[in-house]
């Protein structure tokens, strides 16, 4: 592994947890201790993880380092993020509120029938999204890096995660087909 990799897998771990860290500060300041204006601006610095990352990513990629299935790890965070960020900070955010604040208990996915396959159908689409934000953060890695030949390394993560996107779409959409039926019935 080039140092270059090394430091944007411990970048992307860094964002990782600087994203968790973010969300519960902000969760515990709005619910623990009543501080709604703090909460907001460590909340709405939830996002900024993902400016960070990108730039950090393409500060390494001007500088000259060479480009990586790394840079291609951090297009997929970025991409995730942006599909999936929002809905798990409602998620958390029901938990907390919940246990802390005497909210009111988390809503549940639907388990069984059209409104599951609805919701599988809806999970697959961000995960469509997710891909499609990857492989445009690629394209600008690709750009950035002015040589199709030289940035094709972050690209092979598309494949795999191609295949996975795939197996998603088959299993998301045989509930349309075949919608979940309650135990007993």
């Amino acid at each position: 592994m080039r140092k270059s990799e090394g430091v944007v897998i411990f970048l992307i771990v860094g964002c990782e947890a600087g994203f968790w860290v973010l969300l519960v500060t902000g969760l515990a300041t709005r619910y623990l201790l009543r501080a709604r204006r703090l909460s907001n601006v460590l909340l709405v610095s939830v996002p900024m993880v993902d400016v960070v990352l990108l730039a950090a990513s393409v500060v390494d990629l001007r500088s000259g380092a060479p480009a990586s299935p790394a840079h291609g790890l951090a297009a997929i965070y970025i991409g995730v993020s942006l599909a999936f960020g929002h809905q798990m900070i409602r998620w958390a955010d029901q938990r907390f509120a919940h246990r802390f604040a005497g909210g009111p208990a988390p809503v549940k996915a639907p388990r069984t029938g059209h409104a599951h396959a609805a919701y599988e159908r809806g999970q697959w689409l961000r995960h469509l999204l997710a891909y499609i934000v990857a492989a445009a953060v690629l394209g600008v890695f690709t750009l950035l890096v002015g040589d199709v030949h030289r940035a094709l390394k972050p690209w092979s993560v598309m494949a795999p995660w191609g295949l996975v996107l795939a197996i998603d779409f088959v299993i998301s959409f045989s509930y349309t087909i075949a919608p979940r039926r309650r135990r007993g019935v």
